[in-house]
């Protein structure tokens, strides 16, 4: 799962992506409200950890962006402003859950379990399904309805990113950043090969799901396999 955590407190900042990515978290950080718009701009995060006061842009105008342009992704306000009017203000401006500096970094943990659950987005840590598919995460393993078989690390990535966005076309740019993070030099080439790699993977284990090149932009997993397009209807055998 990706985080992103927009924390303006440089020791606070490191503190919390260290424990995070010791939950095997991978975590995108920041410390400005401007260079959290350029993040959350890429749309590739599973949870957003906002601090509410930040330099530039504080996480109120964030968030009413955010939810101005459809961005559902669960977001956790963080903040040492706790009273009553601020949490109704954050969450009346879309915040999912709403957090009072100083914390427990295991109820931090719980929050981020919490708004997962309830993300439509976001479907359980353990499996996720897509059409006659399963995705078993923690055991990096695919099965379908001939077989299971085994995923490397970025195949798990890659089939999570399209499993979160059925239907959707996700850029390459996105999935680069996504699975390879967003300062990656990793060449188009490489992304096309786990691409193939993916297709083989569907093949293997008799999925009908298929993962559809989208041209100039990116890619898309569809439930439903394209129509033939010299197909038609039969009556009595005939193609009417």
């Amino acid at each position: 799962m990706r985080l992103l955590l927009i924390e303006d407190d440089p020791k606070l900042n490191h503190s919390l992506k260290y424990q995070l990515e010791k939950e095997n978290f991978t975590v995108d950080s920041c410390t400005d409200g401007e260079e959290a718009l350029f993040y959350i701009n890429q749309n590739i995060h599973d949870v957003i950890l906002l601090d509410r006061m930040l330099p530039f842009l504080d996480g109120t105008e964030l968030l009413t962006l955010m939810r101005r342009k459809n961005n559902c992704t669960p977001v956790i306000l963080i903040t040492a402003l706790g009273t009553l009017n601020d949490k109704i203000t954050g969450l009346d401006l879309g915040a999912d859950d709403y957090l009072v500096k100083p914390f427990e970094f295991d109820e931090l943990l719980a929050r981020i379990r919490c708004v997962t659950r309830r993300s439509p987005l976001i479907q359980g840590d353990d499996s996720l399904s897509l059409g006659d598919l399963i995705l078993h995460i923690g055991e990096s393993r695919l099965t379908g309805p001939l077989s299971s078989c085994s995923l490397s690390k970025k195949e798990n990535e890659l089939f999570q990113s399209f499993f979160r966005n059925p239907g959707q076309t996700l850029t390459r740019e996105q999935l680069l950043a996504r699975v390879w993070g967003m300062d990656t030099d990793i060449e188009n080439g490489n992304l096309d090969n786990y691409i193939h790699f993916l297709r083989r993977r569907l093949h293997a284990v008799g999925s009908t799901v298929t993962l559809r090149t989208v041209r100039g932009i990116g890619y898309s997993m569809q439930t439903i396999p394209p129509i033939s397009p010299d197909s038609s209807s039969t009556v009595n055998g005939k193609k009417s």
